[in-house]
Order: C-alpha cells, then sequence, then structure tokens
C-alpha cells in the first residue's frame, strides 16, 4: 500500500478540527473540491471511511475518530520540530489557537490578545469560543483559558485574572417602575435573565456576606447561553443580568446600566491559562505565556 503524504494527513486533521471542509480549505488556502478529492484519495489508499457526509455536515466515523487520534500526537511533533527549527533563528511564528467561553474571551482579547500581535507579527492567534469544557489537546488547541475550578487536573494553570467580581445589574428603563433589591431574595419578585450552563443546568444566582452563603434560583422568563446575550437584554431592560463586572463597567460609568446588591456579590475564581505539561512548549505559546504573566496584577 502506497504511503499517505503528510499534506493528505494534515488535510484530514484539519477538516476534522474544523468539521468541514469549506472551513478547512480556507485555512490550508486550497479550493474545497481539492481538499475532497485529497481526502477521497486518503480514504482510498487507507481501505476505509473517515468521515460521513451529508449535504449539511461532515462528521468523523469511528474509524475515522480512532486514525485521527492516533496520527495526531506525530502531527504535533513534526509541527514542533518545524516551530523550533524556525525559532532558533528568528521570533515566534506560526498559529496560536486557544480555546475559551465567550465571556473568557471578551476579558483577553484587549489588550492581551492586541499586545501579543503587535508583538510578533508574524504570528496569528485563533480563538475559538465555546461554553463546554473541550480535550483542547484532543481538539488541536495549543491552550485554553477558563476560570480556575475549571481547570483539568493534569494541565499547568496560569492565572492571568487574579478574580473575576460579578454583579447584579438593571437598566433604568427596568428599574423605573420597580422597586430596587436590597437582599437577594427580593430578586424572587423581578424578572431575571438567566444563564444555561454548558452541561444544561440553570445556573443559580450566587451570593456572599459576611460568613452568609446562599444560592437563588432566579427566576426569569428568558433563559440564554451566552453573557453578551445577557448584557444586551440587560441594555434593552428585559430583566436584571448576573454579570463579570468588568463586562459591564463602561455601562455602569454611562449610567447605563446600575449596579445592584454590591454587598452581597461573591468573587469568582482566577481566570487561567492553561496548558499540557507533558508536551514540548514552543515558542510561541511559551511568548504568549510569559505575556499573560506580565498582564497580572495583584488583586487588592
Amino acid at each position: 500500500m502506497a504511503r499517505a503524504s503528510l499534506a493528505e494527513l494534515e488535510a484530514f486533521a484539519t477538516v476534522a478540527r474544523r468539521g468541514g471542509f469549506r472551513a478547512a480549505a480556507r485555512e490550508l488556502g486550497v479550493s474545497s473540491s481539492g481538499l475532497s478529492h485529497a481526502i477521497a484519495s486518503l480514504e482510498e489508499r487507507l481501505n476505509m471511511r473517515l468521515f460521513n457526509r451529508t449535504t449539511r455536515s461532515v462528521a468523523l466515523t469511528a474509524a475515522g475518530a480512532q486514525f485521527l487520534e492516533e496520527i495526531l500526537p506525530a502531527l504535533a511533533a513534526i509541527d514542533g520540530a518545524i516551530e523550533n527549527a524556525g525559532e532558533r533563528f528568528g521570533e515566534p511564528s506560526g498559529l496560536l489557537r486557544l480555546n475559551m467561553a465567550a465571556g473568557a474571551a471578551r476579558f483577553v482579547i484587549a489588550p492581551l490578545i492586541r499586545e501579543y500581535l503587535d508583538r510578533y507579527p508574524r504570528m496569528q492567534v485563533e480563538i475559538v469560543s465555546e461554553a463546554a469544557l473541550v480535550d483542547v489537546i484532543g481538539r488541536g488547541f495549543d491552550a485554553g483559558i477558563r476560570l480556575r475550578d475549571a481547570v483539568p487536573p493534569d494541565m499547568i494553570a496560569v492565572p492571568i485574572i487574579p478574580e473575576v467580581r460579578l454583579v447584579v445589574v438593571g437598566s433604568s428603563a427596568y428599574l423605573r417602575d420597580r422597586p430596587v433589591p436590597v437582599v437577594p431574595q427580593d430578586l424572587l419578585a423581578h424578572e431575571c435573565i438567566r444563564y444555561r450552563l454548558a452541561n444544561g443546568r440553570i445556573y443559580r444566582w450566587e451570593f456572599a456576606r459576611g460568613g452568609e452563603r446562599l444560592e437563588l434560583d432566579a427566576p426569569g422568563r428568558l433563559i440564554l447561553d451566552d453573557s453578551g446575550l445577557m448584557l444586551d437584554a440587560a441594555l434593552a431592560g428585559m430583566g436584571l443580568g448576573y454579570l463579570a463586572e468588568d463586562t459591564v463597567k463602561s455601562h455602569i460609568r454611562d449610567r447605563r446600566l446600575t449596579p445592584l446588591l454590591r454587598d452581597w456579590m461573591p468573587e469568582e475564581p482566577p481566570l487561567c491559562l492553561y496548558y499540557s505539561g507533558r508536551r514540548h512548549v514552543p515558542a510561541k505559546l511559551r511568548a504568549f505565556i510569559d505575556l499573560a504573566r506580565s498582564h497580572v496584577t495583584p488583586s487588592a
């Protein structure tokens, strides 16, 4: 049997990671038809179907998933060797792939990502935002960013934001004809914008003051799964939002939103950059780690 080429294996891994031929073709700089032909040739050479294709989706077969798992370490090793060769004579270059929730992305795109791209003009950064916690190594990411409590125990975690303070906010339009809540239980008489977690549960709003802690199943008719949409809904007067303070501070400053129950608001665990300690850390990731550490400011 003729050997599969490195280009074919990389094409296969890219289609699997991107979940489709069109997006993979754009990344590889080839045509969709040419990429499809390359995958068909690989399937013929291997005598196995790697993808189930429909007009709407492309999904790995069981054999394709196993094959991908087996070749990814080798492809990563080759990519690392190529990067190492280039790094000996110049600055980091290539693509840095990061996985994080959309809310975390809003914390790091500016100024962290902006400064990274300014400092290393030969680098590209791809951020994939999704609420669900994924296997960053298995999915081909260099690193992930999550709250510390969500970081897998076998990963190295680097705090990049020491604490994330939460706040309940409401617009003047929403609060105009409603009583201002004084204690968390007052929220039971309000319309709250609820958040569905990646595991399907509805998030229970958390409060703490002194030694007292409580969780509240905040009532509301609107349920969302993205913090950006929750902010939009709060600004539109559709209910009270429970959000990270950094994402709403400009709206509080402009008086578009009013913070509520400030004495009751807890602090979340640090937001961390995390990566595998079992693999070689390429220069592009080392540079990002160093920059992330330099941006950390001690909590007051």
